[in-house]
């Protein structure tokens, strides 16, 4: 058997309840985010055990790879650094987010497969990613898009994120902070 035959045997369908549950994950992300509950968002989505990263891109020709850095991140978090943040953008002292910027998360591309450990806890989800961003009274949108890679493990019943990189489409990031999540 082939790898290419082996990974699709892993991949889920919609009509597979697993599969539902990952969308229903991503979306309910989606709108804690969009609602700046990042706390709950924290408590209720992300697992003890993170790791939330995004590497910094490259620009290489198709021959070199992928295009991404595998030691540089802009974003190279776990636990503690994402508590930091939440913590953080709860205080007065937050300037670069008072006022709060406006973002919407749009989800799409949902590809959910058994994760290769064939550990049942575990799934992988991939999916597109387009944050949609204004500040202030700015009339000229900030939009970062990407994909995300993640793993999700089953916690006490519920689906938790464990890790999580972001492969930006951008190789330069024309927004003002990363105080936002992807």
């Amino acid at each position: 058997m082939t790898q290419q035959q082996t990974v699709a045997q892993r991949r889920l369908t919609p009509n597979d309840p697993r599969y539902a549950q990952v969308v229903d994950f991503y979306f309910y992300e989606a709108e804690l985010l969009d609602d700046l509950n990042e706390r709950q968002w924290l408590t209720d989505l992300v697992s003890p055990d993170i790791v939330y990263q995004v590497p910094i891109r490259e620009t290489v020709e198709r021959a070199r790879g992928f295009g991404f850095s595998e030691t540089a991140f802009h974003l190279n978090e776990n636990l503690g650094s994402l508590e930091s943040r939440v913590a953080r953008g709860e205080t007065k002292y937050a300037w670069a987010e008072d006022p709060p910027s406006r973002v919407r998360h749009f989800v799409a591309n949902i590809r959910v497969r058994e994760h290769e450990s064939g550990d049942a806890q575990l799934l992988t989800g991939r999916s597109n990613i387009l944050i949609y961003r204004t500040r202030q009274d700015q009339t000229i949108p900030q939009m970062l898009s990407g994909e995300r890679r993640d793993v999700l493990r089953r916690e006490d019943g519920r689906l938790k994120l464990l890790h999580r990189v972001v492969y930006l489409d951008l190789t330069v990031i024309g927004t003002h902070n990363l105080s936002l999540f992807f």
